[in-house]
């Protein structure tokens, strides 16, 4: 059986976790397979509030088998952070959750080295996270890397130490103080909650799933627009966060990939430094990130915020050959009497319908398209969502990708099936 992928198509915080959670009674198998501790998928279920960093988000579902894949790159503190919040509603992850052993482990001194470059960055800071992202993946590519499966070896702690000693040498060079013995002791305390967790080899495992007829989710982390080759660069995560990362993140072939949902919001978001066409900055942006709640979930650094940009999201659609669409926070636009989308840029005073090669170089100026809003009203009532057609059929036009779903609210049951908002419509035209 397939694979299908599911990936956000702007800079993060598409609401990816609440999708997963909504589409994974269809599989057997969620799988997240880049990203770490950096990503932080939201989910309102029953009116309570989950964040999850690195654990799929199909672990809510019984009879589920979530896997961590070796693209993804973990943090004992924060993993047992996350294992322990479950624990506290029941849910035993030694029964449903698997992690692979070749993925690569964050350690403390990743963390270190990670808030050191970024301080030393001054003005040109890229808004890490300060997770150690960026420098595990560096030790990842560098062959110097720890993994989840050395945890087993005899010699593991010779291991760490020999890193860690690599570590301290390049800290050398910044001026920076951290409490290591602190943060070394949680992280060891960490790896203890990591041996008592299922570790498998993760390619084995996914490919025997699919051989045995079963359906996998593979779930990405961040966004299309900070992948490390196509996205805003240097504004980029360190992983690669198209469809394309599934094959490479998990240990399927390419021809096993099915679908490949990408999910938007119904307008733009961003966290940290780096370019933003659409970006509002005055009363309109700011009415965004407080009815959207737009703060981010792992840092709840306030989201910077503005209209939908077609060209990013057709670029981003084209890299991963997205099949289905799914839009989010359509809700949140009810503020507006007008809703505007980017349709074509200008690019240092030509008319461009391309994303420019160094979009943090050059003058981008949004040329909008301006749609019919649902100012005032309440989508949660059945009988209003057909509101939302004018904007969901500009959507499958622009993009030639049909939309599947659209998200009304943050609970599991505020999500309205396509056809349902046509026949609303049609309803409403009679």
């Amino acid at each position: 059986m397939p694979v299908d992928v599911l990936i956000g198509l702007q800079w993060g915080d598409e609401g990816k976790g609440k999708i997963v959670d909504y589409l994974a009674p269809d599989y057997q198998m969620v799988a997240r397979f880049q990203g770490g501790p950096n990503a932080g998928h939201t989910l309102n279920i029953g009116g309570k509030k989950f964040v999850l960093h690195t654990i799929p988000s199909g672990i809510f579902h019984e009879n589920m088998v979530n896997l961590v894949g070796n693209g993804v790159v973990l943090d004992p503190v924060t993993f047992a952070k996350e294992i322990a919040a479950l624990a506290a509603i029941g849910i035993d992850t030694r029964k449903t959750l698997q992690i692979a052993r070749k993925v690569h482990l964050i350690l403390p001194t990743h963390r270190v080295l990670d808030a050191a470059s970024e301080a030393a960055k001054g003005v040109a800071k890229i808004g890490s996270t300060l997770k150690g992202i960026g420098p595990a993946y560096m030790d990842k590519t560098g062959r110097n890397g720890l993994r989840v499966g050395d945890i087993e070896a005899k010699d593991f702690k010779d291991r760490y130490n020999a890193l860690k000693e690599k570590h301290l040498r390049l800290l050398e060079q910044f001026d920076y103080q951290a409490d290591l013995s602190a943060m070394e002791a949680e992280w060891f305390d960490g790896v203890e909650t990591l041996r008592k967790q299922k570790l498998v080899d993760g390619e084995y495992l996914i490919n025997e799933f699919l051989r045995a007829g079963k359906n996998v989710l593979a779930e990405g982390a961040q966004g299309a627009m900070l992948d490390i080759e196509f996205g805003t660069y240097p504004f980029v995560t360190s992983s690669h966060t198209s469809a394309a990362a599934a094959c490479t993140g998990l240990g399927v072939a390419p021809s096993l990939i099915r679908d490949v949902i990408g999910i938007t919001k119904a307008y733009c978001t961003r966290v940290g430094s780096g370019p933003f066409p659409t970006e509002l900055t005055g009363d309109d942006g700011e009415a965004m990130r407080k009815a959207g709640n737009e703060f981010g979930s792992t840092t709840g650094r306030p989201r910077r915020c503005g209209w939908m940009d077609v060209v990013a999201l057709n670029y981003t659609v084209m890299l991963s050959g997205v099949t289905q669409l799914i839009v989010t926070k359509a809700d949140v636009l009810n503020i507006f009497d007008e809703v505007k989308a980017a349709t074509s840029y200008k690019v240092n005073g030509k008319p461009a319908s391309s994303v420019p090669f160094d979009l943090c170089g050059t003058e981008v100026e949004p040329v909008y398209e301006t749609l019919r809003g649902w100012s005032g009203v309440d989508l949660s009532d059945v009988s209003h969502q057909g509101v939302l057609s004018d904007f969901v059929l500009f959507l499958e036009r622009a993009t030639n990708v049909p939309v599947r779903l659209v998200s009304v609210g943050p609970e599991r049951s505020q999500l309205i099936e396509r056809q349902a908002i046509s026949a609303v419509n049609k309803n409403l035209s009679v």
